[in-house]
């Protein structure tokens, strides 16, 4: 891992492959680990030189009052065009999962020399806050049990790769893998305090930013390969997103995980590797 100073903040990073081969930029969401190891060695081992970075407020990054950030999310985009740029002086391969797939749309959209494909992997047109009446709400039958419960210690380990791993298993994701991969940020959280951890394990300072104006309708200019990966047991970013998104950014391949909620499974790993590889 490493530090990367962009737009006047420090972002954490790291790579897989070689220098000099396509860039693939994967923002986090928030932190790096939101994209898994095997993706990224898979994108690698197909010739692709992989850069993965946690955004500003999370992991190894740059951190402000958690409370109320002082930038916005054309901040974040704009930190992504700056890292792109500083890794290749070739437009790279932009991927953003959940939040950051909003990141990664406004990036395509304000800084399009900068980009030459689009990932967007279980993700939505709008900000946080209220959808859409053409788009499907997070699932309020799967949302009850999962944010009713109790909050966990986030200043022990144990205790929050429980609390990551039940709501893994109420979302359907793999329970097991939650929790390893809760215990890896937990450990790279660089603050000790209890809401530097909640904000790198569940993403919270991204749903106070400024995400002004809306994007959505700006969608059919992009003009650079899109592929957008979607799973469709998603009860949080439910299919209809990633198939809005398909729908409206001109030429975009959908690929569907059958089998897939939130996270993208180890099994699927190869395809969305390959498919990604394809652009």
């Amino acid at each position: 891992m490493d530090i990367c100073e962009v737009g006047g903040v420090s972002l954490g990073v790291d790579e897989f492959g070689e220098t000099g081969s396509p860039l693939v930029l994967c923002l986090g969401a928030p932190t790096m680990l939101s994209w898994p190891d095997a993706l990224c060695r898979h994108l690698a081992a197909r010739g692709r030189h992989v850069v993965r970075c946690d955004l500003r407020d999370a992991g190894a990054s740059s951190r402000g009052d958690l409370t109320t950030p002082n930038y916005t999310l054309r901040d974040l985009a704009a930190d992504a065009a700056e890292l792109a740029r500083t890794f290749d002086d070739r437009p790279a391969h932009l991927a953003g999962i959940g939040i950051s797939g909003m990141v990664a749309q406004i990036a395509a959209l304000d800084h399009p020399d900068a980009f030459s494909a689009l990932t967007l992997i279980g993700t939505r047109p709008v900000a946080p806050g209220p959808v859409d009446d053409d788009l499907p709400d997070h699932d309020q039958a799967t949302m009850g049990p999962l944010f009713d419960r109790p909050q966990p210690d986030w200043t022990d380990v144990e205790s929050v790769a429980d609390f990551m791993s039940a709501g893994a298993q109420i979302l359907g994701d793999d329970p097991a893998e939650a929790r390893a991969v809760a215990a890896k940020i937990w450990a790279r959280t660089r603050a000790s305090d209890a809401q530097a951890h909640l904000a790198d394990q569940l993403g919270t300072v991204f749903s106070r930013l400024d995400c002004r104006p809306r994007w959505r309708q700006r969608l059919p200019q992009l003009r650079l390969p899109t592929l957008v990966v979607h799973g469709r047991l998603d009860p949080f970013f439910p299919l209809g997103n990633g198939e809005a998104l398909a729908r409206e950014i001109p030429g975009a391949r959908l690929l569907i995980l059958d089998k897939a909620s939130r996270a993208v499974p180890a099994t699927d790993i190869p395809e969305v590797a390959t498919a990604m590889a394809a652009l």
